[in-house]
């Protein structure tokens, strides 16, 4: 029998790992912190985890077209984005800024780059920032968690009371009080923020299957939160009335959120290991910049974005040396 010989360009060997799959799997990670949503806010949450996921797979598919490009709505990246746009966004929201975040995260911060794998910059952070910037307002009204009920109560996130104590002459304690919650709360989402950053537990929780799945690797989230654990440890221990401990700042906030899903996007984060601690250091160190010393309480979007405008640089001085090459004098 005659053999045939089939030539191919590498790789030659293939993961059973896809795009779609990738997607797929962050999607059903992000399935308990939906859940807490909707336990902790009722109906408004689901409304808006639906709006934004129609709206960005409605843009996506938009975008395309005008483009005259392929159709991708198979690779579900669409369907990631809508859902961490929802998770970032507060339940009170109103249905057309949601669709406004929609469609700047499609348009703005992902096709008009090309597509998926060009982006340099999370396409849901970037509708976060819009829509804090245009917004400041719809965007910083917090709702208490009111169960599973409906009906939802304005109130202040930690970090919000925080900085006001801070800032007119109170204490940590005083700002604890204030929230009316202690730490155990806050891990379990017993407090007021976006609808993905309340519950550190699910948020671990999803994390934990994309650990299982090999799809998360650890490099970016253990530096991104034992920098902020590091930072927020020195300036507690020389002044705990006036800095609240690194537990506080783990649990506050899109810590959580933003170390363990939004940092890690494989598209704007660097390649190489030694990048990804860089990035994570990176952002745990603007994040506690901004935390403690500037004026807005919290500092997690802006980090991540900065960070990602300086993945190129982070990968070009951090990629590997070939083996057998020369460096340094007598280099040809």
């Amino acid at each position: 029998m005659e053999h045939k010989l089939y030539l191919s360009s590498s790789p030659h060997l293939r993961a059973e790992d896809s795009t779609s799959r990738i997607m797929l799997d962050v999607s059903l990670s992000l399935l308990p912190a939906c859940g807490a949503a909707l336990w902790f806010f009722g109906l408004p949450a689901l409304w808006l985890i639906l709006l934004c996921i129609g709206g960005c797979l409605a843009f996506e598919a938009l975008c395309r077209r005008l483009m005259g490009q392929p159709q991708s709505l198979r690779d579900n990246s669409a369907l990631v984005t809508g859902l961490l746009l929802a998770l970032n966004l507060p339940p009170s929201l109103p249905w057309w800024m949601a669709l406004l975040g929609s469609a700047v995260a499609i348009g703005i911060g992902k096709q008009v780059y090309g597509g998926l794998g060009t982006n340099p910059f999370n396409p849901a952070l970037v509708a976060r920032v819009v829509l804090l910037i245009s917004f400041p307002v719809q965007m910083t009204r917090w709702s208490a968690p009111q169960g599973a009920r409906a009906d939802l109560l304005s109130s202040a996130t930690p970090l919000g009371e925080l900085k006001t104590a801070l800032m007119t002459g109170g204490t940590v304690e005083s700002a604890l009080a204030a929230t009316g919650g202690a730490l155990g709360d806050f891990f379990l989402g017993s407090m007021a923020g976006s609808m993905g950053e309340v519950s550190a537990l699910a948020l671990l929780a999803g994390a934990a299957y994309l650990f299982w799945r090999r799809v998360l690797t650890w490099q970016v989230p253990v530096a991104f939160l034992g920098s902020v654990v590091l930072i927020s440890g020195l300036f507690w221990l020389y002044d705990p009335a006036h800095y609240a401990s690194p537990l506080f700042h783990l649990l506050t906030g899109g810590m959580m959120l933003g170390a363990l899903y939004m940092a890690t996007d494989m598209v704007t984060s660097p390649v190489t290991g030694r990048g990804l601690i860089v990035f994570g250091l990176g952002c745990g160190l603007i994040t506690m910049a901004i935390r403690l010393f500037g004026s807005y309480p919290e500092g997690v979007s802006f980090a991540i974005l900065l960070m990602n405008a300086a993945t190129p640089l982070i990968d070009r001085f951090t990629r590997p040396r070939p083996f057998g090459s020369l460096s340094g004098k007598g280099r040809d």
